[in-house]
């Protein structure tokens, strides 16, 4: 027990407390729009434990509870404990593989009876930990390229045992962590190079590959033009042209195509071509449909899902059908209406203006968390703290860009709206360890 602050209110942040609440109940209210049945008792389908929504209820019962006693505990036990709580996590992750249940093509779920654990998802409370554990050490010099190492491998080796368990999405959150690893001094370059190779990697996608080639060799011409009088002086800025053009035309001619042929799956490839509106060059073709076929086939592929959630979404306008009356996600038109494309869901029965209310709390969500961060004394909360903003932050860009066709469908939950008793319980563990590291802000935590 905390000694020090014997009142569970003391120091507190109710706003954050407040959002948490307000976006369960948004959260509750879309899984009972989307799957509701005509005629049942509403209150006895609450308490029942067979609807989503009851179920959806009772993680949110279990996750206060948890709350509770996080606000409870001493803030020094989560800097004490955070490599063993990593430990614990990579152990969980390891036990997917013998253990997995294959569930929806992800193997990355156990089954315990009728309840399904993701070890994916709590592993991102344990890495918030680990990372902050890490960088908030007085031995930790994170201006070195080895500190830097250590802590992108605490973050990606998760990431990696994800991957494996055909989980791509989900592993991409894991890269929220450089959000952190920036905030406490990682060089921007590193980000600029990043995003540079996502640049490319999008252009392979979308420019045909000798064109993209000459494009780059092009570029390359150009700045050895640019710094022609350098290169007179010095000879290794060519040098340095020459192996970048290497690197690039590598990425673009054999790491790309590899990644698509040997990692990603069939239905990934497709959502990301769909996003760009590009024909799939891995798809093998079925030379017995005819054109009219194949376009049927492709229309009901990994599209429809994108193009029913945008359906819906604009079928709501600006006030919503109300919360029984939508058409799209009552009558299971879109795919997934309850989980990954419950923004949609949102968006037909609330409309434009409930959609807006829901961005807006989100925003306020992640304002405040970052201003929280800015102001502990301790490195470990505050490093903790990014950690969170960055893993709400993907979330939901990611959940809502892809709902409304501007991200490619990853499958990653909506914080505190999609149904998931796993996911709901990872945010809300997230959250209220913040809470109260941040109730005890004044005190330096290593």
């Amino acid at each position: 027990m905390n000694q020090q602050n014997p009142a569970i209110s003391k120091g507190i942040d109710w706003s954050l407390v407040g959002i948490y609440f307000l976006l369960v109940a948004v959260g509750l209210a879309a899984i009972f729009a989307a799957t509701y049945k005509e005629g049942d008792a509403i209150f006895q389908s609450f308490i029942g434990f067979k609807t989503d929504y009851s179920k959806q209820f009772y993680f949110f019962i279990m996750g206060a509870v948890l709350a509770f006693f996080i606000l409870l505990t001493d803030s020094k036990f989560f800097s004490a404990t955070a490599n063993l709580w990593y430990a614990v996590g990579i152990l969980l992750l390891l036990l997917v593989f013998p253990f997995h249940s294959r569930v929806k093509g992800t193997e990355s779920i156990i089954r315990f009876g009728a309840f399904n654990f993701q070890p994916a998802e709590f592993c991102k409370i344990f890495v918030s930990l680990a990372l902050a554990k890490y960088l908030s050490r007085p031995e930790t010099d994170f201006s070195k390229i080895r500190s830097q190492l250590i802590a992108t491998a605490i973050a990606l080796l998760p990431a990696a045992l994800t991957i494996l368990q055909s989980e791509t999405g989900l592993a991409l959150v894991y890269f929220s962590f450089f959000l952190v690893m920036y905030r406490e001094g990682l060089p921007s370059i590193i980000l600029l190079i990043g995003f540079a190779v996502a640049a490319l990697i999008v252009a392979t996608i979308i420019i045909e590959p000798n064109t993209l080639a000459f494009i780059l060799t092009g570029i390359a011409i150009f700045f050895a033009y640019i710094f022609r009088r350098q290169i007179k002086r010095n000879k290794a800025i060519l040098i340095r042209i020459v192996f970048l053009w290497f690197v690039c035309v590598g990425i673009q001619r054999f790491a790309v195509p590899y990644i698509f042929q040997n990692i990603l799956q069939k239905h990934q490839i497709e959502r990301i071509y769909d996003l760009f509106g590009k024909e799939n060059p891995y798809l093998e073709k079925d030379e017995t449909l005819s054109s009219a076929e194949a376009k049927k086939k492709k229309e009901s592929g990994s599209s429809y899902n994108v193009r029913q959630s945008k359906i819906a979404i604009g079928s709501g306008r600006i006030l919503g059908k109300g919360i029984l009356k939508a058409t799209q996600t009552r009558y299971d038109f879109v795919p997934e209406q309850r989980t990954d494309f419950i923004f949609c869901t949102v968006g037909e029965g609330f409309g434009f203006v409930g959609s807006i209310i829901l961005l807006g709390l989100y925003l306020i969500l992640l304002f405040r968390i970052v201003t929280i961060a800015e102001r502990q004394r301790s490195v470990f909360s505050r490093c903790y703290a990014y950690g969170v903003a960055g893993v709400f932050f993907f979330h939901i860009a990611i959940n809502i860009g892809m709902t409304v066709g501007l991200a490619p469908v990853i499958g990653i939950p909506l914080p505190f709206i999609s149904y998931g008793g796993t996911s709901l319980l990872t945010f809300t563990i997230m959250l209220f360890i913040l809470i109260r590291l941040d109730a005890d802000r004044q005190m330096v935590l290593r």
